[in-house]
């Protein structure tokens, strides 16, 4: 931030910024089908994208963006449970023919179509097993409006750079509460550039670089010919069964996420001489962030964790926690999603959670538990 630009509060709401800031990043298609609370989101869509399509439902939505992103072109689009659970096949497809994308999920309370219109943090358990096989898709999550603009392009960085769809996971009230915000705070956004594959010799889709993603190339180009497919196959495209090539490509698809993760773990860390560490994600991060400092005006010390990058988990988070005593996790949720991730079914001795449904959790119940 220039130090000599002028404040220029404005308020807005998150879905705003998300939109504003995946066109500046240079998302150039808006695929979606209006669902409550990713609403806004949908407007926006159609009022800043270069190309806006509403699809007819969810399915269409994703098997849209796949060919767009076949195509050369960096899709985005914006939905919520009943919305997502439609798309969870088509997904699962452009995640192995390797189409980069971001899904916007926004949470609300569930099971089924459960209240539309309140919000909910509910969906980690969902997005940790969403690929068959258990493999890790890129998922980042917003903890307050900077993040909207700043995790909002990080999202199709990675999609770029890893060749993959990637989730950016919010909720009803970041993306439709309006607050007041200084729009000077936030860092210029540049287009994510676009390499695609420009060598002579025969293009292999699936032949990786050293960073086991394999160059990109549209398949309306006219040097070369593109097979993408969701079937295993070796690193042409070729069908094939469980061949140790195919199977060798498919082992590629972990790799491709686990290496590279270093390059897209995002979390807030403010750490204390403290014993106790309070963790948090998403829109819950707003009380965390206010609940630390009721306890340290209390004298009470106490370190803060804000996870932004959720799946693959980094392994920084199990370091961190291990030097507290105790843990406490605040998430709007029944069963402790984050918690389970972290610690097993088993848990750890010294780790409790503040959870909640059907409500914001409040500084003053994290404070609570704390003491």
């Amino acid at each position: 931030m220039d130090k000599k630009k002028k404040s220029e509060f404005a308020l807005l709401d998150g879905s705003r910024l998300i939109a504003e800031s995946c066109v500046r990043a240079g998302a150039d298609v808006f695929i979606g089908y209006p669902v409550t609370p990713a609403n806004l989101l949908y407007l926006y869509g159609f009022q800043r994208f270069p190309v806006a399509l509403a699809a007819p439902d969810e399915i269409t939505t994703l098997q849209w963006m796949a060919g767009f992103s076949a195509a050369g072109k960096l899709p985005v689009t914006a939905t919520s449970f009943p919305g997502f659970a439609l798309m969870v096949e088509s997904i699962n497809m452009a995640y192995m023919m390797e189409l980069p994308m971001v899904i916007i999920l926004t949470q609300r309370l569930g099971p089924s179509t459960g209240t539309a219109t309140c919000g909910a943090q509910g969906e980690l358990l969902l997005l940790n097993g969403l690929i068959s096989g258990g493999y890790p898709i890129p998922t980042l999550c917003i903890s307050n409006l900077k993040d909207c603009w700043e995790m909002s392009a990080n999202a199709l960085l990675i999609a770029v750079k890893l060749r993959t769809p990637v989730i950016l996971l919010t909720s009803k009230e970041m993306v439709m509460t309006l607050q007041s915000f200084d729009l000077a705070t936030l860092p210029e956004i540049k287009p994510v550039p676009r390499n695609f594959y420009e060598a002579e010799e025969s293009y292999q889709s699936y032949k990786p670089r050293k960073n086991f993603v394999p160059p990109f190339l549209p398949v309306d180009n006219n040097q070369h010919q593109v097979r993408l497919t969701a079937s295993t196959h070796d690193s042409s495209g070729i069908l094939q069964h469980s061949t140790k090539e195919a199977l060798a490509n498919t082992f590629r698809l972990q790799k491709k996420m686990v290496q590279n993760l270093s390059e897209f773990t995002y979390y807030d860390l403010d750490e204390d001489e403290a014993k106790t560490i309070i963790v948090s994600y998403g829109v819950t991060s707003l009380a965390a962030r206010e609940a630390v400092r009721i306890l340290r005006e209390k004298g009470i010390s106490v370190s803060l964790l804000i996870v932004k990058t959720l799946f693959p988990m980094p392994p920084i988070y199990c370091q961190i926690l291990e030097k507290y005593n105790r843990v406490v996790i605040a998430e709007e949720n029944l069963n402790g999603q984050l918690q389970q991730i972290l610690f097993g079914n088993s848990g750890r001795a010294g780790v409790s959670g503040v959870n909640a449904i059907g409500k914001m959790i409040t500084p003053e119940e994290i404070v609570k538990e704390v003491k």
